[in-house]
């Protein structure tokens, strides 16, 4: 590896790789142009080789057809010159009185007289029965039938001259004549051996190999050849096992190519035949081609070399320009996009130069667009959550003092729902203008989140941070036109200071959260981060995270407040009340985790299992004979469920509890989140038989005229009103009146918070259906809600 920085490391590795890359292109392209001409030439040469030796084939074959010919013309000319020879013997007088005579010396005596015509050939006289009278050759026997008298009279019958036969071992061509005397008195047969001297005789006129062999009795006479005597044993073994091919062959024969017929020349029957193979030497036909065929490849073997060393050159051509390209590819993987591609051509390869300059060009443009969106906000051009981090950073870095003034905007959703995200992206700009034209030169506002900012104030005192936070809280919440309707936000700001609250970036930017978010839940606009709110903070956030798991791990029960029937005086009546018994924080108070799980959507599951466990307590105790009415709090979330109906239903026949024992109390503000989604599901929840009650009355903004269109059954008034009831004051005053037009509407009234006896009283007197509170009794568990129940005697 190179040595030196890290840097240079990084650059060594990418150019080795390049230059790598050159050699294996230039390689690849010389390879491929090579193979390609080797190919080619290759194809040329082999081609022609096999162009040769077709011609030498068809050229063997002509030879091979011609010898064939010379062969037959040959046997004619043999056979002529023995029946001219025949001729002459069957007329000549001495030899035709010894026939007369018929003893077989005087014939002999005659023919060795005749003259020297038959002297190379054999001479056979037959009388007219077919049997020998006398012959040259000691075997046929004189006085026997001679072997192919028939063949013989099938020959001259069917016009044949000739007829070629095995006998005595070899082949022999035979002739016939009559003797007349003048009728016909004897047969003369003359046979010419077709032996060794014939063969070479054939092979001088016809350039074959020429090889005879006859078969008598099934058995192989002898071979005559042309062939070595060392190639007897294949000759034979082609004459006589293999079987006959009319065509001619090419085979491979001791080491030589040649091209072999055979043909039979007899074939009398009874095993008896003669062959003749004619052989044509391919290898000594392609000899004359030899200094051709090297020539040719000399000439081949040039040509590659020459091609290959123009491939080189044109590899080298075509990967210079391509090099050109690689280092302004190296050039660019470096960041620089200002040295142009110079390729000196007009053809394709300048034009992915000039290609490449505009990439580059594009690829700056593109990534200096990309480094500032990747700062910066989209939507209002504010510097982002990771550049303020990191601005934040480098002040600490450097110990500069710090302030940060985390700002939210509370009613976002409230503007989302009502003016959609168009309203939204208005509402962020102008607050990002705001918040822009109160900056100094060194201070940065940054967008981190939704609606949340962030302003980091360098070199700037608490104190002074304070009134800079309350003139933008002023310039925040003018009133804002969006269409057209004004809006006002909602805006809380939190502040934590470097050093004093934190040395870490992600440290301060909590504090600073964990201050807005008390800002928004205390009395004011504006909060500075109180020490030890981290660990308060903390506990919500394993609320939070518990909470999800409070109903797996067994944590959550149900306590049950009886309400007392003042008509009646007695109970039966109870609100079920969820409680949190954590493992390691202990009892959590409902004020404290319905909040969170409110605002972190966890509420829909707490409210069925909490109404799972109502129906189920209602079904157990119906079965020991305590039938018992109980009230259940419903959220906002679960109004917001239209299939709430559906799922209680489904619950009540499961426990087999029939709806008239469930009260579900709804707040007044859940009602008037959404006053025509709550309808929908009150609605559909009364249609269940489901009683309905409004919890909490008098502490919401629910009109006389909205409460008349809810198909409720009862009002609870809240216990502000009725803790310290007394008939004079005005809280009287209102309980009253809450009764008497409840009663009016047909609506009952239940007051809860009741912890006097007086307040009892009054609550009695002035008609009041239901009283529910400390007197009566604190929120018992099921066992002890059960035992208070049986000895409960309550005097109203």
């Amino acid at each position: 590896m190179t040595k030196g920085p890290k840097g240079t490391e990084r650059r060594a590795l990418p150019q080795a790789a390049a230059m790598k890359w050159r050699h294996t292109f230039q390689t690849r392209i010389a390879g491929v142009l090579a193979l390609l001409l080797l190919v080619v030439v290759a194809a040329t040469y082999f081609a022609v080789k096999a162009a040769t030796t077709r011609a030498v084939e068809n050229q063997a074959q002509v030879q091979l057809n011609t010898g064939i010919q010379v062969f037959e013309r040959l046997l004619d000319l043999r056979g002529r010159r023995l029946q001219y020879g025949l001729d002459w013997l069957t007329v000549d007088g001495p030899f035709k009185q010894a026939v007369i005579e018929g003893k077989a010396e005087s014939i002999l005596a005659a023919l060795r007289r005749h003259g020297t015509g038959i002297h190379s050939t054999e001479v056979f006289v037959l009388g007219l029965n077919g049997k020998v009278m006398a012959s040259t050759l000691p075997v046929p026997v004189q006085g026997e039938p001679f072997v192919y008298e028939e063949a013989l009279r099938h020959a001259r019958r069917s016009g044949q001259q000739m007829l070629i036969v095995a006998m005595d071992g070899q082949p022999y061509l035979l002739v016939q004549e009559e003797v007349f005397d003048p009728q016909p008195i004897a047969r003369v047969v003359m046979g010419f051996p077709m032996g060794k001297l014939f063969a070479n005789e054939l092979r001088s006129m016809s350039n074959l190999e020429v090889s005879f062999l006859s078969v008598q009795d099934g058995h192989v006479g002898e071979l005559f050849s042309t062939q070595p005597h060392a190639y007897q044993a294949a000759i034979i073994h082609m004459l006589h096992e293999v079987h006959l091919n009319p065509d001619a062959q090419i085979s491979l024969f001791h080491g030589q190519r040649v091209l072999s017929q055979v043909l039979p020349l007899a074939n009398t029957g009874e095993g008896d035949e003669v062959r003749v193979l004619l052989q044509s030497p391919l290898d000594h036909a392609l000899e004359s081609f030899a200094p051709l065929d090297r020539q040719f490849l000399g000439i081949a073997v040039a040509v590659l070399l020459v091609s290959l060393a123009a491939a080189l050159l044109l590899a080298r051509r075509v990967s210079r320009p391509l090099n050109a390209l690689v280092e302004a590819a190296e050039r660019i993987g470096d960041g620089d996009y200002h040295t142009p591609v110079r390729v000196r051509s007009h053809d394709e390869f300048g034009l992915l130069a000039r290609a490449f300059n505009a990439m580059q060009s594009g690829i700056a443009v593109r990534e200096r667009q990309l480094a500032h969106n990747a700062l910066h906000d989209p939507l209002t051009g504010l510097p982002n959550r990771a550049l303020a981090m990191e601005r934040l950073g480098s002040a600490i870095s450097a110990r500069r003092p710090v302030v940060l003034l985390y700002l939210g905007i509370e009613n976002y959703r409230l503007i989302n729902e009502g003016f959609g995200p168009q309203g939204v992206e208005e509402m962020l700009r102008e607050a990002s203008r705001c918040l822009s034209m109160s900056l100094l030169a060194s201070d940065t506002a940054a967008r981190i989140a939704g609606s949340e900012f962030l302003l980091l104030l360098e070199n700037t005192e608490i104190d002074r941070a304070v009134a800079r936070a309350d003139r933008l809280y002023g310039l925040l919440t003018e009133p804002q036109r969006i269409g057209n309707d004004e809006v006002r936000h909602e805006v809380s700001i939190g502040i934590a200071a470097y050093p004093a609250d934190g040395q870490q970036v992600e440290e301060l930017l909590s504090r600073a959260a964990i201050a807005r978010h008390d800002a928004a839940s205390l009395p004011g606009h504006m909060q500075i981060y109180q020490q030890d709110r981290d660990l308060a903070h903390q506990r919500q956030i394993t609320l939070i995270r518990d909470l999800r798991r409070a109903v797996v791990e067994g944590e959550l029960f149900l306590c049950y407040q009886p309400k007392l029937d003042l008509n009646q005086g007695h109970v039966r009546q109870a609100e079920a009340l969820l409680r949190w018994q954590h493992s390691t924080l202990g009892q959590v108070s409902p004020a404290e985790f319905i909040p969170l799980a409110e605002r972190t959507g966890s509420m829909g599951g707490l409210t069925l299992w909490v109404i799972e466990e109502a129906i189920r307590q209602i079904a157990d105790w119906a079965q020991r004979g305590l039938h018992m009415q109980l009230s259940v709090n419903i959220s906002v979330d679960d109004l917001a469920d239209d299939d709430l109906a559906i799922r209680v239903t489904a619950l009540l026949m499961q426990y087999q509890v029939s709806a008239e024992h469930l009260i579900f109390e709804i707040t007044e503000s859940a009602i008037m989140h959404n006053p025509q989604q709550a309808l929908s599901v009150l609605v559909q929840l009364r249609s269940c038989g489901i009683s309905l009650s409004v919890d909490d009355f008098g502490t919401g903004y629910s009109s006389l005229a909205q409460l008349q269109r809810l198909p409720v059954q009862e009002l609870k008034i809240d216990q502000s009103f009725i803790r310290n009831l007394d008939s004079a004051s005005g809280d009287g005053v209102i309980v009253r009146s809450t009764i008497e037009m409840s009663h009016n509407l047909g609506l009952k009234v239940v007051a809860e918070g009741v912890e006097f006896e007086p307040s009892l009283k009054l609550l009695k007197q002035w008609k009041c259906d239901t009283a529910q509170g400390y007197l009566i009794s604190r929120p018992l568990t099921a066992m002890a809600f059960e035992r208070w129940m049986r000895r409960a005697r309550i005097a109203v």
